[in-house]
């Protein structure tokens, strides 16, 4: 079984939905890139199946990227901090609509995830995401220990990164060993 048909056995269908955000962005030249657990996949050594795909578009080009998933068939669902996306899948495409990440696309790079082409954040960008959303107070306990798990992962398979950590990380994320 290839990475794309167990990620699509897991979203029963997602690669599908996946395929046509990315091909609406593509066609239409708007910068995007993908955030969050998706972003962690590809700069981890070891990918987790997500049935989400944060993503995010420059400021500009929200309502052209709503437009056009909506065309290509998902319902769109607006909350204060994104616009939420439901395909034919079980996956959920989350464009986030802070300005935090707004500068995301300028750095972001091109990644074969799970077998679909796509743009994510640069590692940088994805370790400073993932850092807030971990100090978010108002996120669900459940979703800070998966954001704190995702930093580890990163820091595992970049040890350069540990250097980088906030010191309030840095006291419950261990330093990566040397030879590693």
């Amino acid at each position: 079984m290839t990475s794309k048909q167990f990620y699509d056995w897991q979203t029963a269908g997602g690669t599908d939905d996946v395929m046509r955000m990315v091909d609406c962005r593509e066609r239409a030249d708007i910068p995007w890139c993908a955030i969050g657990g998706i972003a962690v996949n590809h700069w981890a050594a070891e990918p987790m199946v997500t049935q989400d795909v944060d993503v995010v578009v420059t400021a500009e080009a929200v309502e052209r990227a709503v437009e056009l998933l909506g065309k290509a068939g998902s319902r769109a669902e607006r909350f204060d901090w994104s616009v939420n996306f439901r395909g034919r899948s079980k996956l959920s495409i989350q464009m986030n609509t802070e300005d935090f990440y707004r500068e995301f696309p300028s750095r972001s790079v091109p990644a074969d995830i799970h077998g679909i082409l796509m743009r994510v954040a640069s590692l940088e960008d994805t370790l400073r995401g993932k850092i807030r959303a971990w100090r978010d107070a108002e996120r669900r306990q459940s979703k800070k220990i998966k954001d704190l798990g995702d930093i580890a992962r990163l820091v595992e398979s970049h040890p350069r990164l540990w250097q980088t950590l906030p010191e309030d990380l840095r006291s419950v994320i261990q330093r990566p060993a040397a030879n590693r």
